[in-house]
């Protein structure tokens, strides 16, 4: 039984080794290094098809978990198709997606949870604003301004693209907030939320009713009315959006992608 459980593990091992990569043209990849996180990030990048033949500058969206957005290969539970999306909108945006390993928990973290720990995420948006965006920035024609910079995310992910807007509203003026985990700092956010002053980003958070966790749809609307006490509804600022039968998992996110993209920009 042994040497069955092992071969087995070799095959799906030797599969993942052999599967044909899923990414366009229109992406690639690069190493550096992060002194914030004392380690080496793998990064990858998305640009327009156009890209080589204008001269024009474009936004830039940063999204978490990058293995997942571009490439059935390196996925964990398959991809989200970003590129073939975009190359179909015919997308004027550059798309940044930066690795996460099994320090996710910590990185994607803007507090430590006294069950869970964690707590990193400020050592993680240090990299991002004053390592990886200086990069992108001085490598490739990018729109610099906060309204021009998105960050995007799901779970963990989605929790820390809300916060990176608190953090650093100079920097992000929009985001993509899928699915978030508020519930890991539930207290500390709010008292965040009510603490803040000026509040203009704009945010599209999306959700399924079967996502499995109880307290996410108390916790986002909860949220969302914080936000919404911080500026005026007229300014349409928000939209939440609600999927029927969405789970947490990589297919709501796919397919909420393209609306989600639309609507911020």
């Amino acid at each position: 039984m042994k040497s069955l459980f092992t071969l087995l593990l070799l095959f799906l091992a030797y599969s993942i080794y052999c599967q044909q990569s899923t990414a366009s043209k229109q992406v690639s990849n690069f190493t550096m290094e992060s002194p914030q996180l004392k380690t080496t990030k793998k990064i990858w990048l998305y640009l327009p098809k156009n890209y080589s033949t204008s001269t024009k500058k474009y936004p830039v969206i940063y999204m978490h978990d990058g293995q997942n957005l571009f490439d059935a290969k390196t996925s964990f539970v398959g991809e989200w198709n970003i590129d073939e999306k975009l190359d179909s909108l015919n997308a004027q945006v550059i798309v940044v997606g930066i690795e996460t390993t099994d320090k996710r928990m910590e990185e994607l973290t803007p507090f430590k949870n006294i069950k869970h720990g964690g707590g990193n995420a400020n050592a993680y948006l240090d990299f991002i604003v004053n390592t990886l965006k200086p990069e992108i920035d001085s490598r490739y024609r990018t729109k610099t301004n906060a309204r021009n910079t998105i960050m995007m995310g799901s779970s963990l992910g989605g929790l820390t693209s809300f916060y990176a807007l608190l953090k650093y509203p100079k920097i992000f003026g929009k985001a993509g907030v899928f699915s978030p985990a508020f519930w890991f700092n539930r207290t500390e956010l709010v008292d965040l939320m009510k603490q803040t002053k000026n509040f203009d980003a704009k945010i599209y958070f999306l959700h399924g009713d079967n996502e499995g966790d109880p307290d996410m749809i108390p916790d986002l609307n909860q949220m969302e009315y914080l936000v919404n006490t911080k500026r005026c509804e007229c300014k349409k600022l928000n939209k939440k959006v609600l999927i029927k039968g969405g789970q947490h998992n990589e297919k709501l996110w796919r397919d909420g992608f393209v609306k989600a993209y639309l609507w911020l920009f």
